[in-house]
């Protein structure tokens, strides 16, 4: 197999971490589903000490959602990242199907970065929005450079 230019690397390693955030995402909420009927008795019954505003906030979100709103949550983030697994195996194996699915998945989510930055701007959001234009500008360009320049040779 060809040497992998290190921006691929960075790129897989990059979907790879996301998989694995989306994975434990999965995993917590759909824990918080089956743990929900208990979680509103510890929050009714136990008195919290020490960072009781952050606890009790945190708490009252978990508490106050939809058990189908967990659930589906929590099966969308699994889903998510088995995508994501996808795309992290073929980058690595260098497969036209997979920088394609990277491009579109990424492009699509433009939009929505964009209106959460100007929605509330962080500085976490800012960084993951300007490495997705990164990922989607190397693969991009290098889709063109490989499908449609050694055509007009």
């Amino acid at each position: 197999m060809a040497k992998k230019p290190p921006a691929l690397l960075a790129i897989i390693i990059y979907k790879g971490f996301e998989a694995l955030l989306l994975t434990a995402a999965s995993i917590i909420l759909l824990l918080a589903l089956k743990k929900h009927d208990d979680l509103i008795v510890f929050a009714e019954n136990y008195e919290l000490e020490g960072k009781r505003q952050f606890i009790e906030s945190l708490l009252g979100k978990v508490v106050n959602v939809k058990t189908s709103t967990l659930k589906f949550a929590g099966i969308a983030a699994g889903f998510y990242a088995a995508v994501t697994v996808v795309e992290t195996i073929g980058l690595w194996h260098q497969k036209t199907w997979a920088h394609i699915l990277v491009i579109v998945l990424v492009a699509i989510s433009i939009p929505p970065e964009i209106l959460e930055l100007i929605k509330e701007f962080t500085l976490l959001k800012l960084a993951i929005f300007i490495i997705n234009l990164a990922v989607l500008g190397y693969l991009s360009y290098n889709f063109y450079k490989d499908h449609f320049q050694h055509s007009k040779s």
